[in-house]
């Protein structure tokens, strides 16, 4: 399964670092072929900076990346996002070919004003909490809890959740036998409990 991790500057860095070792891992420690293509994808050529001047260099643009199973959309500072309209087009068009759209802290405030018609619950940052709700008042928002998943939408809280989130993915999309494998080799605690 591809998997198409969103990421442009001021991304949190563990919020697409975390989800590109989840799934990287997961394929290293799987029995046969490798089941997931986890690659980071951004707008344009060049790299990216991301929080605190951390840069990466993505594997791919909006013009050049392959197709999606899974679309991962990453927090951070995201408003600069927000106000492009061509990454809200992009958001939206590629979410409705995936089969799985999960987002990371704030990008869930991406994912939701690209497509304006998604409705569940959803959750984010707790320092986000007030404002998901103030400007997405259709979205039941959900705190407390590590990751929500209404099926193709899966949204986590901040930061460190993200990896909670896609060990799940990984038990959803594979096996929960991979996921415990990976979380024993990335030497995390996972929590996987929402």
């Amino acid at each position: 399964m591809n998997v198409g991790i969103y990421i442009y500057d001021q991304a949190e860095v563990l919020d697409f670092a975390g989800p590109f070792e989840v799934f990287s891992t997961a394929s290293r420690v799987a029995d046969g072929e490798a089941p997931f293509n986890a690659f980071l994808v951004a707008e344009n050529e060049g790299p990216v900076v991301a929080r605190a001047g951390f840069k990466v260099a993505p594997h791919c643009t909006f013009k050049n990346h392959p197709s999606f199973d899974v679309l991962i959309i990453v927090g951070g500072v995201h408003t600069g996002e927000l106000a492009k309209p061509n990454v809200m087009e992009w958001i939206a068009s590629q979410a409705a070919k995936a089969t799985v759209v999960a987002t990371v802290c704030t990008g869930i405030f991406l994912l939701a004003k690209a497509c304006p018609q998604l409705t569940g619950k959803v959750t984010t940052h707790w320092e986000d909490i007030d404002d998901l709700r103030s400007m997405f008042s259709h979205l039941d928002v959900v705190e407390g809890v590590r990751w929500v998943d209404e099926g193709k939408v899966v949204s986590s809280g901040g930061i460190s959740s993200g990896i909670d989130m896609c060990l799940h993915l990984v038990a959803k999309l594979h096996s929960t036998d991979l996921a415990d494998k990976t979380a024993r080799q990335m030497e995390y605690v996972w929590t996987k409990s929402k």
